[in-house]
């Protein structure tokens, strides 16, 4: 039961973070939510910060489990981009369809990135929890990947940037779309027209 609760505290404060910010939103605050007192709350979580911090391992969990689903690999290891090449098509697409998912469509990770995007100006720790998950993180991690294929740092980089700033500019089109299901096959589109020209552009360096 005190599993539970503790699990509901969290969900329930990353909406009021997504909301109101974090630094605009009080223990007071959660615990009104909640329909509990403050001190009840406090016997779960010692403060903002103690929420904050099980929220981000949280995360950290989910984007392990989902790595591990899709069986992709959570680093970027020697040989990995040839790796990430020979991997089917359709388990590159449905694994970044699942990233996209996990940013907009699942509750939890999507109030995570709206709180993020919100504090990114305000705390220097969610500034760099925002660049970590959804900015410079991201794309030195396509970099990495892209590496072995390329000439140079600036060439991977160009390509890393190629992926995922569409993916990055449809988050924000998720949000205000008054069709939200409308998104998915632009994503879907990018993905393959992506993979075709990165596959293609291999194979002759390849040959």
């Amino acid at each position: 039961m005190g599993g539970e609760t503790k699990e509901r505290i969290l969900e329930t404060a990353l909406e009021l973070f997504a909301q109101s910010g974090y630094l605009g939103t009080s223990m007071s605050d959660i615990a009104a939510r909640l329909g509990i007192t403050k001190a009840a709350l406090y016997k779960h979580y010692a403060g903002k910060q103690e929420i904050l911090d099980r929220i981000v391992q949280r995360m950290n969990e989910l984007d392990a489990a989902r790595a591990a689903a899709y069986e992709m690999p959570g680093a970027a290891p020697e040989g990995f981009a040839q790796a990430y090449l020979n991997t089917p098509l359709d388990r590159i697409r449905a694994y970044s369809t699942a990233q996209f998912d996990h940013w907009t469509r699942e509750p939890f990770s999507a109030n995570f990135r709206k709180m993020l995007t919100l504090e990114q100006y305000r705390d220097a720790r969610l500034a760099q929890l925002y660049q970590e998950n959804l900015a410079s993180g991201p794309v030195k991690y396509m970099a990495a990947i892209f590496r072995p294929l390329t000439d140079s740092d600036e060439t991977a980089m160009q390509l890393a940037l190629d992926f995922y700033g569409p993916m990055y500019l449809l988050y924000s089109v998720y949000d205000g779309a008054a069709d939200q299901s409308a998104v998915a096959p632009m994503l879907e589109a990018h993905i393959d027209r992506f993979i075709a020209k990165l596959e293609g552009e291999y194979r002759k360096k390849d040959e």
